[in-house]
């Protein structure tokens, strides 16, 4: 799959097939594509939590806050929940920051389950201390990210911005999910 089709099928997916399992070698080989990935002075700070079971998957989703312009939606119902997740952490005896390299490891690892017919979400509205907790994460390890994962239930779909200039994704009342983006040459300044 050309790059540019990978780029646009990895959206944010918030509803799942959630009976379609995802395996723990699954979700190794998406952590091995972040760990080829390019990381600052090659410091490879970033460890990582696998859940791939009803159990674990369950003590995570408690953890998330869903789709924040979707007021009226706390998130997805039993059966459309995601059966995988990766916890993305900074292993802070390595590093006491990590700059960019979460946004590129999850990027690698979400166009990576584009490839693989899955699809996922970025979570950062994350409750950290809870969730480490439930856990039973050692200190020196911080959260960062979460990525939601499984087989997309929902047909999400990119946009043009309207007039009015929002940015706020939407459903509309089939349930498919727009996603408004800026055209190219409003971004380009020069």
């Amino acid at each position: 799959m050309p790059v540019k089709e990978l780029v646009t099928k990895n959206r944010s997916y918030r509803r799942f097939y959630q009976d379609h399992a995802i395996s723990t070698a699954q979700l190794r080989d998406l952590v091995d594509l972040a760990r080829l990935s390019a990381t600052g002075a090659n410091l490879q700070a970033l460890k990582y939590v696998l859940a791939a079971t009803p159990e674990k998957n369950s003590i995570i989703f408690e953890h998330l806050a869903w789709a924040g312009y979707l007021k009226d939606w706390v998130g997805p119902v039993e059966g459309e929940r995601p059966s995988g997740y990766i916890v993305m952490l900074l292993d802070r005896k390595i590093a006491k920051s990590c700059a960019c390299d979460h946004g590129i490891a999850a990027q690698s690892m979400l166009l990576g389950a584009v490839e693989a017919g899955l699809g996922g979400c970025i979570f950062a509205n994350i409750k950290r201390d809870q969730l480490a907790a439930a856990l039973n994460l050692d200190e020196h390890y911080e959260i960062l990210l979460v990525l939601a994962l499984g087989k997309p239930k929902e047909d999400v779909r990119i946009v043009p911005l309207g007039e009015d200039g929002s940015i706020r994704y939407y459903r509309d009342d089939a349930g498919v999910h727009y996603v408004p983006k800026r055209a190219l040459d409003d971004i380009i300044i020069d």
